[in-house]
């Protein structure tokens, strides 16, 4: 029988009360799901017992710490975690656990375990359910569908299909059997885990006349060492009386790193227009087909772990993890 270790992080699934806050994690786990032994021996631990807005990098090493030490003895990891911020955790991970030979599973719900018509009792099952199986990879699974973790973005705050993944299929959809995907990455390297990452990212979403000036005033701060900019289409910003390639160019001088990606769900190409190859020159790191989740924790890892920026460049134009499609 496959050994599962139960991460749990908090959020709704195991929240009780009005307003909704945390409980005893493990002992309404055993009490509420004694059918899990059926099919996997279960150990929980608790890393956090947090709102997932209250969740980031502190408790992304500690995820990582657990998974690295506990690797050996076990054959996949569901980590339970607070839906609002679950696209960034996985994301993190998917870059932190490199070579990952074994599933690591986030799940949650939208209605805790304890209420009526809940979620969590499905969406926990289905998770260690795919806990055993062979897949290598960071995912989330909620509502019968695994989604690759660096790829997936929360959709909906009242529906149990809580999440989408545009332009990518779902790693497994489970009914009444377990299909898996084809495209299930595999590891070509060994596995280390590294759990760095600089928080100092910031995000600035551009707006139709939007002066650059917003931009330049946040860049004076030290705090900042990263900016995931959100451009229009295929990466153009305003480029006549306020334009955004000066402003980038200025934060580049200044050692930031500024990574384009684009509000709309498709890929960057800072060479097609000239108002996107001005972000090109002034040195923005084309983002290419990143959510905004994966790029701002792809970007807070790469400034944590490579000091030379050159490094940076080409660690974030890789595809470490299947963000870029």
């Amino acid at each position: 029988m496959s050994r599962v270790m139960i991460i749990h992080t908090g959020g709704t699934l195991g929240m009780r009360g009005e307003p909704l806050e945390p409980t005893e994690f493990s002992t309404d786990l055993h009490e509420s799901l004694p059918e899990l032994e059926t099919f996997a021996e279960v150990e929980a631990c608790v890393a956090c017992n947090l709102d997932s807005s209250d969740v980031g990098p502190r408790e992304w090493k500690e995820i990582v710490r657990i998974i690295g030490v506990e690797r050996e003895r076990f054959d996949g990891f569901v980590i339970v975690h607070g839906t609002d911020t679950m696209a960034y955790s996985a994301s993190a991970l998917a870059f932190a656990l490199n070579g990952l030979d074994r599933p690591v599973i986030f799940s949650g719900a939208q209605r805790p375990l304890a209420e009526r018509r809940s979620d969590a009792k499905r969406n926990l099952i289905d998770a260690v359910e795919l806990a055993t199986r062979d897949i290598p990879e960071v995912g989330i699974c909620l509502d019968g569908l695994l989604l690759r973790g660096c790829r997936a973005t929360k959709s909906s705050n009242r529906l149990y299909r809580a999440f989408e993944s545009p332009g990518c299929e779902p790693l497994a959809t489970l009914g009444v059997d377990v299909a898996l995907s084809s495209s299930i990455r595999r590891p070509n390297t060994l596995f280390f885990a590294d759990g760095r990452f600089e928080a100092g990212v910031v995000v600035v979403f551009v707006t139709p006349g939007m002066d650059p000036d917003v931009m330049r005033c946040m860049m004076q701060s030290p705090a900042i060492k990263g900016l995931v900019l959100l451009t229009f289409g295929l990466g153009t910003a305003p480029n006549r009386e306020k334009a955004f390639g000066p402003v980038v160019r200025e934060a580049v001088d200044r050692g930031v790193d500024v990574l384009v990606i684009s509000q709309a769900l498709g890929n960057v190409d800072l060479a097609r227009y000239v108002n996107s190859r001005a972000l090109h020159t002034a040195g923005a790191i084309n983002g290419g087909l990143m959510l905004p989740e994966a790029a701002v924790t792809k970007l807070m890892h790469a400034l944590a772990v490579y000091p030379d920026a050159e490094d940076r460049r080409r660690y974030l134009m890789w595809n470490v993890a299947g963000e870029l499609g």
